[in-house]
């Protein structure tokens, strides 16, 4: 890539103002300069037409195994330890070319291949990580229902019942990301003996299960999501994962993932100030670019103050990550700081591009469009607030 000069209009015009990608070393650099091209090449030209069909770029799964991003060191032979600051300066990157990617990839390699990690059991991570990291199996997961959402702690309503070495899964899910098409669905189930909530991985097709595409989504299009009907799923106890045991195996996952949408909303909003950028420095009004009016650099501007604070906060959040001290408070802070400052910064995008703002065709309608879903998804803002609150009272305010 070209050199950038950071603070100066090359640096502008990427959106990295104080230069982070320049944090990680030369090899793990070298692989983001790949994973760019990549984008560039193979995921920008289509993404607009994908959103707007409803599809998913499943098509790419083969490509993504190639670049060798996918999994963590002992997930597959081959597999290198890599920094918590690349894997989320990854996902900065793909939601900064479409949200949708980014989303369609982290349902398999953070949620699902996360849930494996964090709760199986050394038999179950070996028969299904090294599979999903090369992309032969597709994962999903199956947390959120119809009913419930952010009361999945106490509330799921999703029940699993033992029959000596068998489960029985019943009830419904809802908003699952990759659920139509997934081979593994990693699902969540309250246990009906002992009331705790436990995993299990279902496999594509399973007699009991079925999975209708949710239509009419103004965001993340480029994601399928589905709602799932369990009546009467068989699922032998060795699908179990073996160290899901209470809701508190459910949120270790959900901790590591509130942290990757803080990139990714990082991403998206990065995104839209650079298809900002791009139509004021080309726009003309009165015989002039608008990105000479004082109004419209006044609108970049704050959309570069709170990207690169974000940038900075998520730095932070991976160096603690990186040092396993990241704590629940933090992460939730993390997501609802980003998600937020996102929302404001893709307005503020579609604010420079007037009525443009609202076609696919300047990719700023995507992202504003796509923020919606990020910014509720992984623990509503409010929801994360009440986390945050809770670390900085003691006192609970959850219902």
């Amino acid at each position: 890539m070209a050199e950038r000069r950071h603070g100066s209009e090359a640096g502008a015009v990427e959106g990295d103002f104080f230069g982070i990608v320049d944090l990680l070393d030369g090899e793990e650099r070298k692989l983001l300069d790949r994973v760019r091209e990549f984008l560039r090449a193979e995921v920008a030209p289509h993404a607009n037409e994908l959103w707007e069909a409803g599809r998913s770029p499943v098509s790419l799964r083969g490509r993504i195994a190639e670049l060798g991003i996918t999994g963590e060191e002992g997930d597959d032979a081959g597999v290198p330890a890599r920094s918590s600051l690349f894997r989320g300066l990854l996902g900065m990157e793909m939601a900064r070319v479409d949200p949708s990617f980014a989303t369609f990839f982290g349902v398999h390699a953070e949620l699902a291949m996360g849930s494996v990690r964090a709760c199986g059991s050394e038999e179950q991570k070996a028969r299904w990580l090294p599979a999903m990291t090369r992309w032969e199996k597709l994962g999903a997961f199956a947390l959120t229902e119809p009913l419930v959402g952010s009361g999945t702690a106490a509330g799921l309503t999703t029940t699993a019942r033992r029959e000596g070495d068998t489960w029985l899964l019943d009830g419904e899910k809802k908003w699952i990301g990759n659920g139509s098409f997934a081979d593994l669905l990693v699902v969540w189930a309250r246990d009906v003996a002992d009331d705790q909530v436990k995993g299990f991985v279902v496999e594509h097709g399973a007699a009991g299960l079925s999975a209708d595409v949710i239509p009419h989504k103004i965001a993340l299009r480029g994601v399928q999501n589905a709602h799932l009907a369990l009546d009467g799923v068989r699922v032998p106890e060795a699908d179990r994962l073996q160290h899901a045991e209470s809701f508190a195996d459910t949120n270790r996952v959900l901790r590591v993932t509130r942290a990757a949408v803080a990139w990714t909303a990082t991403g998206c909003a990065l995104g839209a100030y650079e298809a900002a950028r791009a139509y004021a420095v080309e726009r003309e009004q009165f015989g002039r670019p608008i990105g000479s009016f004082q109004l419209v650099q006044d609108n970049l501007a704050r959309m570069l103050a709170d990207i690169t604070a974000c940038q900075s906060l998520a730095v932070r959040l991976a160096a603690l990550e990186e040092k396993d001290e990241l704590s629940d408070a933090q992460a939730a802070l993390a997501k609802m700081f980003c998600t937020t400052r996102m929302r404001e910064t893709v307005a503020r995008a579609r604010e420079v591009l007037g009525g443009n703002g609202i076609l696919l065709d300047h990719d700023a309608a995507r992202f504003f469009a796509d923020a919606e879903a990020l910014y509720s998804y992984e623990g509503t803002r409010d929801m994360n607030s009440l986390i945050v609150g809770r670390a900085a009272t003691g006192l609970s305010a959850f219902v």
